[in-house]
């Protein structure tokens, strides 16, 4: 599977989870609901798992250290030519 459809159902996947999570707010008692928050809570994390095994980190938190300070900026690469 290709970056882009990875990130696209991971977002709607996430998208699912945050929507019924406010509905599970209001209704915490619905079973069904609870019970299909969590398939989509495990479908996440596979699709993370497998979003980091293929592509990298997904959050710029999860990389260690920083490297991206040690990269040059781009003013420090040169001129226009």
């Amino acid at each position: 599977m290709t970056k882009a459809m990875l990130s696209k159902q991971l977002q709607a996947v996430q998208f699912a989870m945050w929507e019924l999570h406010l509905y599970l707010d209001t209704h915490p008692d619905d079973l069904s609901a609870l019970s299909l928050y969590n398939k989509y809570k495990e479908k996440n994390e596979k699709l993370t798992a497998e979003y980091i095994e293929q592509c990298g980190q997904l959050y710029s938190d999860e990389a260690p250290g920083v490297s991206w300070l040690k990269d040059p900026w781009p003013w420090e690469i040169g001129g226009n030519g």
